[in-house]
């Protein structure tokens, strides 16, 4: 099962992606759902919810968060009660791990070695507790940035993500993520990655070579 964990769209307000767009895209590639995360709040996304019921498609929600020491999805919010810093950009990256961790959720690095400004963490993750996976594969990222993060996850003995962080609709589907098993809601998805059964991968590349080898573009 193969799921977009990293998209975005006009609700966001750094682009103009419709959401009827970004689903019917994803379903025409062959993906099996997609998960908003806008950036810096989860109800930006609830407008999306019922696109996707009358698509008959699959759509889960998150939010991507601006710390102080780069990015972060967080997965398993339930509104926008985890923000209690009453801003947007720069909030304290530790605090935020440990908030997102005390209502349910799971926290994930966002494009990890991304240098461009405070967008990536780099080996600051080595420091971190509490993170759930890494996104080792996202679509807006040259291929360099991605190698250091699954080669960064393998040795955190951490699960692996893809996403495109797709804010057009000709990157939906770049990079996803495969699940071992269905997944039908949030709870199960956070149970699939704190068990290890997922794993990021070039979608594009996937659906190219055919379902019997992602050669060396996938992650174990």
């Amino acid at each position: 099962m193969w799921i977009d964990m990293h998209c975005h769209t006009k609700h966001s307000y750094d682009n103009w992606l419709e959401p009827l767009d970004l689903i019917r895209r994803a379903k025409t590639l062959g993906l099996d759902g997609v998960c908003i995360t806008e950036h810096y709040s989860y109800m930006a996304s609830e407008p999306v919810e019922a696109i996707a019921r009358d698509e008959g498609f699959l759509l889960l929600r998150g939010v991507e968060i601006s710390t102080d020491h780069g990015h972060l999805l967080a997965y398993g919010v339930q509104d926008d009660c985890w923000n209690t810093w009453g801003q947007d950009n720069y909030l304290p990256l530790l605090d935020v791990i440990a908030r997102i961790n005390g209502l349910g959720g799971i926290c994930v690095p966002a494009h990890p070695y991304r240098a461009t400004g405070l967008g990536g963490m780099l080996d600051a993750m080595f420091d971190l507790q509490g993170l759930a996976g890494v996104e080792t594969h996202n679509g807006g990222n040259v291929d360099g940035d991605n190698d250091r993060a699954i080669q960064t996850a393998v040795r955190m003995k951490l699960p692996t993500l893809g996403g495109s962080d797709c804010h057009k609709v000709s990157a939906v589907g770049r990079c996803a993520t495969e699940f071992d098993d269905p997944v039908r809601d949030m709870a199960g998805l956070i149970d699939a990655v704190r068990r290890g059964r997922c794993r990021g991968a070039y979608f594009e590349a996937y659906t190219r070579a055919g379902s019997n080898s992602m050669g060396s573009r996938g992650t174990p």
